[in-house]
């Protein structure tokens, strides 16, 4: 049956329920959500977004929660969750394509459900645990963030991979300063002791805008706080989107030295939108978001990032701001997902009573 393939689309979006969409303060992915939603409906789309009641969105927001799990509190999240799932099936009729970012919460259903669906992935692989759930739904239709993301599972059925974007006005390039930016998370693999190390060896003031988890707070007590009283070092705490802006965009580069394979790292694009350089180790992602020379410097230790400090002067912010726009725009983002649903629209019409569409060799090329 022929069909129009440049109509507007019918899309559920799925997030979790730890934080709203867009999250109040730390909550990369319900931040990733709340851009790719705004940049459909901007486009045209009719989107459903389910989600946390205190979520603020253009789309029809379907609330199965009052308030984001995390600072409302819950004893059973799981549970939560999957009622919000069986609210999605009961309704699966009103969307051509179901887009989940709930992990693998949904696979028991969507392995026996004929819709049309397909699952971003926003976490790290390399764990041992997965190995065994994936290769029991192989078949469900994935999206990388990264090309590194997925290397733990080539033999799944990768469709694309959508490199996060940020909308085009949320940030404004500015002229730096004279301190090094850290924003994150306190804990070991986001490599905060390193980047301290790295502004106390090039004498540069660093800021540390970060979240402090309970289950990080022993390690920051242990490890980090005794760090905290340099003069050099700042701790700014957590920040939301404003603060974001002049914290980036102040900075003279932002470091960035993971010790884990960061599956995408939203900090590096919010960095380059800002007009910011990057100074990183080189692990997970950070290769295909950074290039060497151009937006930042790809260093394989402290000694080499100190050195990198001494360069920064030598890039251009101009150039940092020219690349966010030419590839890490909410807009570019929603266009490939776009290409993604309806390469699978496609094929749930020519194979309504399949299960599992696509294979691995099928994917897209990355956006």
């Amino acid at each position: 049956m022929s069909w129009n393939r440049t109509a507007p689309l019918r899309i559920a979006q799925v997030a979790p329920l730890w934080e709203s969409v867009p999250p109040k303060l730390y909550g990369g992915t319900e931040r990733v959500v709340a851009y790719l939603t705004e940049a459909l409906v901007a486009q045209g789309h009719d989107v459903t977004l389910f989600a946390s009641g205190d979520s603020v969105t253009s789309a029809k927001l379907v609330a199965t929660t009052p308030r984001a799990l995390r600072l409302g509190g819950c004893a059973d999240g799981i549970a939560l969750h999957l009622a919000m799932l069986e609210e999605v099936y009961r309704r699966r009729s009103e969307f051509d394509v179901v887009h989940f970012h709930v992990d693998y919460l949904h696979f028991p259903i969507t392995q026996r459900e004929h819709i049309t669906h397909v699952t971003t992935l926003h976490n790290r692989l390399d764990v041992a645990d997965l190995m065994p759930l994936f290769h029991d739904f192989e078949g469900m239709p994935l999206v990388s963030i990264s090309d590194s993301q997925r290397a733990p599972l080539p033999h799944a059925t990768w469709v694309r991979t959508v490199h996060h974007g940020l909308p085009i006005d949320i940030h404004r390039p500015g002229r730096g300063g004279d301190y090094l930016a850290f924003l994150g998370r306190i804990c070991p693999e986001k490599g905060i002791v390193a980047a301290i190390e790295i502004a106390k060896r090039s004498h540069m003031p660093l800021r540390i805008a970060a979240k402090i988890g309970e289950q990080d707070r022993a390690y920051h007590e242990r490890e980090v706080m005794p760090l905290l009283a340099d003069p050099l070092v700042e701790f700014v705490g957590e920040i939301g989107e404003r603060g974001k802006q002049e914290f980036l965009a102040g900075a003279r580069a932002l470091v960035f030295p993971i010790d884990w394979p960061e599956p995408f790292g939203m900090v590096m694009i919010e960095a380059l939108a800002c007009g910011t350089p990057i100074i990183a180790f080189p692990r997970g992602s950070v290769p295909e978001i950074v290039e060497h020379g151009v937006t930042g410097f790809l260093c394989d230790d402290v000694d080499e990032a100190v050195r990198a400090v001494a360069r920064v002067p030598e890039l251009s912010r101009e150039v940092c701001r020219a690349a966010f726009e030419r590839r890490f725009t909410a807009d570019r983002m929603a266009r490939d997902y776009v290409e993604v649903y309806r390469r699978l629209i496609d094929a749930r019409r020519d194979h309504p009573d399949r299960g599992p569409l696509l294979h691995s060799s099928d994917q897209l090329p990355r956006g």
